[in-house]
């Protein structure tokens, strides 16, 4: 991936993982290489008045030799998995947060009704 390009974003996650990307989803060979001749690459020199440049030099994973030709449709169809599922997940977590799954919160509000009532 090109560090240099505006587009490019890069994120750590608690795991120690770090993904590299393309905000607009233009690498096909993401997340190791750009094409060599994209459209939209524009350099990066400044962000909101400040100069961009990291506090400590991020260790970056070998590239590959060669990435398959297949490696951009699998990714592309497991993106499709994703945001196919992705609705179903986000309504099971809130039924979750809400406690209509959860008995620990059911068992909650069975003792606030309680009191309630006593008052």
């Amino acid at each position: 991936m090109r560090e240099d390009c505006r587009y490019y974003e890069s994120r750590t996650y608690a795991s120690g993982e770090v993904v590299r990307m393309c905000r607009l989803d233009l690498a096909p060979d993401a997340p190791w290489r750009c094409p060599e001749d994209c459209p939209k690459f524009t350099r990066r020199t400044f962000d909101a008045g400040w100069t961009v440049a990291p506090l400590t030099p991020k260790p970056v994973p070998p590239t590959p030799p060669e990435v398959g030709h297949g490696a951009s449709e699998l990714l592309d169809a497991a993106e499709e998995i994703i945001n196919t599922i992705g609705p179903e997940v986000l309504e099971s977590v809130k039924r979750q947060r809400e406690g209509r799954r959860n008995p620990v919160a059911r068992g909650a509000d069975k003792l606030r009704k309680r009191r309630k009532k006593k008052k």
